[in-house]
């Protein structure tokens, strides 16, 4: 289809979620002291360059692991390699909100944008697109891109197992693309470039690995972590963000996850996802002592941690309906519309 022809207009975004933050958003800003906030906003370079060597070495270490024939050696090394691979996304994740340099540098950071964007193959310039308006729009059933086009519809067992199979591939790629229509054809156009390219890039390093090594370390290095454990890592990620939440209190649409040094090491941070969305312009590395600091504040609004064991339960055995409360049976209404108009200042 010609994207000029596209039956989907643009779709102008409403800043949902900051519609409805009302007299959260001040309590937001004065729970901590100003100094501190500035502290836990400096952007230092280094530190999240550390974080890339530790993975690069990681990734480097596994994909040698991947090489050797005995299972108890390869699997192991391939699990691990699917998740370096997911982390990407993640370090993308921090490109998006330009948390990589204390100065502007533009060209730089869309070079590493295009870099970490290749591993995983998605467009930079539309994770880009859909992850900014996933914070605008949080708690819309309509324009939180996330929530209309991928939460699962289907409440089913073996539907939720299905994102943690290939058969994610062509549901995240279908929810990118029903999203995408709503962008501008200029836009369009931008994301399906940087698409092919990946494509290209990544059947070239499919068909150079095949050739270099054979079907067997094909399926080791290549099929097994992208095909079978990013899935598994990005489905257990997903499910600590906004599915158990409670829908009557803005300050609580994002799930509380308890820090842990096992999957702040596996997830690079990633998994304070609450105080993420509170705070989007604090760096990941210093995401963990921001979650310490918020402890009073969590506490009054009555916001329990959850483990990734808890909420994998509740999700696949107890068979939860996302973005309500789980504590509750049945599907919780969203509140009303605030009267009060969006603020253009960041949290």
């Amino acid at each position: 289809m010609d994207l000029d022809q596209s039956p989907n207009p643009v779709r102008r975004k409403t800043r949902y979620y900051y519609h409805h933050l009302g007299e959260f958003r001040r309590e937001l800003r004065e729970a901590l002291p100003r100094g501190l906030l500035r502290e836990l906003h400096q952007r230092t370079a280094w530190k999240h360059f550390r974080t890339l060597g530790r993975q690069l070495v990681i990734a480097g270490a596994a994909g040698y692991g991947s090489m050797f024939d005995p299972l108890w050696v390869w699997l192991p090394c391939s699990i691990v390699l699917g998740f370096v691979i997911f982390d990407f996304t993640v370090l993308l994740h921090e490109v998006v909100h330009n948390l990589i340099f204390a100065a502007s540098r533009p060209r730089l950071n869309a070079l590493m944008g295009w870099l970490y964007a290749l591993p995983s193959g998605i467009s930079r310039t539309q994770f880009t697109r859909w992850h900014l308006d996933h914070h605008d729009e949080l708690g819309s059933n309509t324009d939180d891109p996330k929530r209309a086009h991928l939460t699962p519809k289907i409440i089913k067992r073996w539907y939720k197992f299905l994102y943690m199979t290939p058969a994610l591939f062509p549901i995240y790629f279908q929810a990118a693309a029903r999203e995408a229509r709503t962008y501008s054809p200029d836009l369009r156009r931008q994301i399906q470039r940087e698409r092919w390219i990946t494509i290209a890039l990544h059947l070239a390093a499919m068909s150079s690995l095949w050739g270099w090594g054979g079907g067997w370390l094909f399926f080791k290095l290549y099929a097994v972590p992208y095909f079978f454990v990013f899935p598994v890592a990005f489905t257990i990620n997903r499910a600590g963000q906004h599915y158990h939440i409670n829908p009557q209190d803005p300050a609580q649409w994002t799930t509380l996850m308890k820090g842990s040094w096992f999957w702040d090491f596996v997830y690079l941070n990633s998994n304070y996802h609450l105080e993420h969305h509170y705070f989007p312009g604090v760096p990941f590395y210093n995401l963990p002592k921001l979650q310490k600091y918020l402890q009073p504040l969590y506490e009054r609004h009555g916001i329990e941690y959850q483990t990734y064991g808890k909420v994998l339960y509740g999700w696949f055995i107890e068979n939860r309906i996302p973005h309500t409360d789980w504590n509750c049976s049945g599907i919780v209404p969203e509140p009303a519309a605030s009267t009060d108009a969006p603020s253009s200042t960041q949290i």
